[in-house]
């Protein structure tokens, strides 16, 4: 789980970020999963789009998405979401650190 600080940081780097996903008229497909799934793996923060042909909506493809792919939801926007998921081998992102719990 990430911390607001940590959703934060996530959210100005996404902003830099190109989309590289898009939800169609298909929906949330095998075939969509694994390319989200090795995107997550080699960047670690993906941004989507849910096209206006989709049954979806942007925050149900958002959490179909984080649970197929155990991510987590970083933000959506209209019809934009951002994904993150942290490469336990190759980390590529510093989080910030998780502040001191009361």
């Amino acid at each position: 789980m990430i911390t607001s600080k940590q959703r934060a940081q996530l959210r100005s780097l996404a902003m830099q970020e190109d989309t590289i996903i898009q939800i169609g008229k298909g929906g949330i497909t095998d075939s969509v999963i694994e390319s989200v799934s090795a995107a997550l793996k080699a960047r670690e923060l993906v941004k989507g789009k849910v096209l206006e042909n989709s049954m979806l909506t942007a925050r149900e493809a958002c959490d179909a998405l984080c649970e197929a792919c155990k991510a987590d939801g970083v933000q959506v926007i209209g019809t934009k979401f951002v994904l993150f998921k942290r490469n336990p081998n190759d980390p590529k992102i510093e989080l910030v650190k998780a502040g001191k719990k009361a």
